[in-house]
């Protein structure tokens, strides 16, 4: 009740295609909601039940100290009353346990049914798609979002179901037992709300600011958390601290407002509530002397006063968690709604992929504005095709257009004389093998990590390719050789040595068509020499795309490449671009000039 949930934007329509996922289970959710039903009857005859033993007991002390002949307690009776209260509390106990049984198994099998069409939704997004949305918020969806609803269809719709019950039980109760102090317990209600709504305003806001400020917190530590060295080497700890200071003691002044003004709720609540009490006990006593009532049916009505302000908070808070699940709900669809890639019907496959690469008459723009216009490439078989130029002139969008991880606007792209969009992405993507300038292996063994590359590898085809990639040397002097277990960021090895990994990755591979997007950028010069023997050799017969900025690394390459604003502006062997004396010359003298400076 303290902080109000996000909100929806749709809440009726992503409450019934949320709904749509508990379909399938509808006969359990059926059972849930009768073993709720039967577990909260029998819960709220309970104090009834008690009531009437009170009274009996009661009355035959009473009768016994008038001398009424016959007067006593009938201890027999009374026994036979506990030993059905008992057994209502028994047969309470065991249907919630049915029910909290059987909605853990639709809780969790309504969230493996989200989480694996979010999973398979994540498979057939284009690139483009992760481009424009933050790693952090795709990932919030797939794990806090779905949790989020598997904690609501677990906790709180069986809470909610017996909340409901427990009011409308509850009421009946005192009804039935006493109209007039029924509606002396009913007044506290609407008095406590009028009461309570200043003091919830006032915390909402601050709790609010509390969340922003914590957020704000919690951004800067891990700012400075990641960034410490850079902070150091600038001498800025007393600027991070002041700020730390700064955001904490708004985190702290909100909190302190909003604790305390929360925590007079309750205690002006109590104080309602027992001048209620309070006024029942009056009247009941009036009631008992007359005898309008029994006594039994007074202690049984002020168990039930007592008990009929908790569902009604639950059920408050209930909604409130509610709205907040339906939002988390909204966010995953948002995700399961996002266009995919599309597969063509009629899927061609090469039998044996000679390499063969052309770009003809290709457009292609991210948004309206196209970056490529009119690009023609020919590539023969076997040729090592080097792509260069300046940031931002295309050199990696032309190996994602090649690969499909974009669409091109017009114009189209073939291999061995095959339109690529006349293969299906998996078997067009089968003929690639790609190191890439930011380097990617999971937490697992270097034994697995270089085996990702070719499902039947053996030991002998792993080891064989680290050596290609000069990789096995440094591999065999860690403590567990290959089976050394990287952890999530792969931040027990030095980044070069990742590198290496992935070049052997690719190795193993065995593609047609080869892919090095700065293959060698994070090794030492003298690495950077063993791995350029170890490319060249491994590019012998294959197709190959190599994106450098090193210019001196791609000398030998059949044709460059030089790229400019989308376009391909020159291109030859290093020879002729030299002796055309135009952009590739001006680049590569710039940087013969800058290496010989240093």
């Amino acid at each position: 009740m303290m902080v109000a949930g996000e909100k929806p934007k749709d809440f009726k329509g992503t409450l019934k295609r949320l709904l749509a996922y508990l379909k399938p289970r509808k006969y359990r959710l059926l059972a849930v909601f009768f073993a709720a039903i039967l577990s909260t009857v029998f819960a709220i005859l309970g104090p009834k039940v008690m009531g009437n033993t009170i009274t009996e007991l009661f009355e035959g002390a009473y009768a016994k100290l008038q001398g009424v002949p016959g007067g006593g307690i009938d201890f027999g009776k009374i026994g036979q009353m506990l030993l059905f209260l008992a057994g209502l509390y028994i047969f309470s106990s065991m249907f919630t346990f049915i029910q909290q049984f059987l909605m853990a198994s639709v809780a969790q099998k309504t969230v493996y049914d989200l989480r694996k069409s979010v999973f398979q939704k994540l498979e057939k997004l284009p690139l483009k798609y992760f481009d424009s949305h933050s790693h952090g918020d795709t990932l919030s969806r797939v794990t806090n979002d779905i949790d989020t609803i598997g904690s609501t269809l677990q906790q709180s719709i069986t809470q909610f179901i017996t909340s409901i019950i427990t009011i409308v039980g509850i009421i009946g109760m005192m009804l039935f037992i006493s109209p007039t102090l029924t509606l002396i317990a009913l007044v506290s209600l609407p008095l406590s709300i009028f009461v309570i709504r200043p003091f919830l305003k006032r915390s909402q806001r601050h709790f609010a600011k509390q969340q922003r400020t914590l957020g704000e917190l919690n951004g800067h530590i891990e700012e400075m958390y990641t960034g410490h060295q850079v902070v150091r080497a600038f001498g800025q700890e007393e600027k991070s601290l002041q700020t730390f200071h700064k955001v904490n003691e708004e985190l702290y002044d909100a909190g302190r407002k909003a604790q305390f003004i929360s925590g007079i709720i309750m205690p002006v609540m109590s104080f309602i509530g027992n001048i209620s009490y309070v006024l029942i006990a009056v009247v009941g006593g009036i009631f008992v002397t007359n005898r309008v009532i029994s006594i039994g049916d007074i202690q049984a009505f002020i168990t039930y006063s007592k008990q009929f302000t908790q569902p009604i908070t639950q059920t408050a808070n209930i909604a409130n968690i509610i709205q907040s699940t339906v939002a988390a709900a909204e966010r995953v669809f948002e995700l399961l709604d996002e266009a995919e890639e599309v597969e063509e019907k009629s899927q061609r496959m090469l039998e044996k992929t000679h390499g063969e690469v052309a770009f003809e008459h290709v457009d292609f723009g991210y948004g309206e504005d196209l970056l490529m216009h009119d690009l023609n490439i020919n590539v023969k078989p076997g040729q090592t095709v080097a792509i260069v130029g300046p940031t931002g002139a295309g050199k990696t969008t032309l190996i994602n257009l090649l690969m499909r991880f974009y669409e091109i606007n017009d114009g189209k792209i073939t291999i061995d004389g095959v339109d690529v969009t006349e293969m299906s992405r998996g078997e067009l993507r089968k003929n690639f093998g790609m190191v890439l300038q930011d380097t990617w292996l999971f937490n697992g063994t270097i034994h697995d990590n270089i085996a990702y590359g070719k499902k039947d590898a053996t030991e002998e085809d792993i080891i064989a390719a680290a050596k290609a990639a000069r990789a096995d040397h440094f591999i065999r002097t860690l403590p567990e050789g290959y089976n050394t277990v990287l952890n999530e960021e792969a931040s027990n090895i030095s980044q070069g040595q990742k590198q290496l990994l992935t070049i052997a990755r690719a190795i193993l591979a065995d593609s047609p068509i080869m892919i090095l997007d700065e293959a060698t950028s994070s090794v030492d010069t003298r690495t950077e020499v063993f791995i350029q023997q170890a490319m060249n050799e491994l590019m012998k017969g294959r197709t190959s795309f190599v994106i450098a900025h090193r210019l001196s690394t791609i000398q030998d390459a059949d044709l460059i490449l030089v790229m400019d604003q989308g376009s391909v502006i020159e291109q030859g062997t290093h020879a002729e671009l030299l002796e055309q004396g135009g952009f590739y010359a001006d680049l590569y003298n710039s940087q013969f000039s800058d290496e010989e400076a240093s």
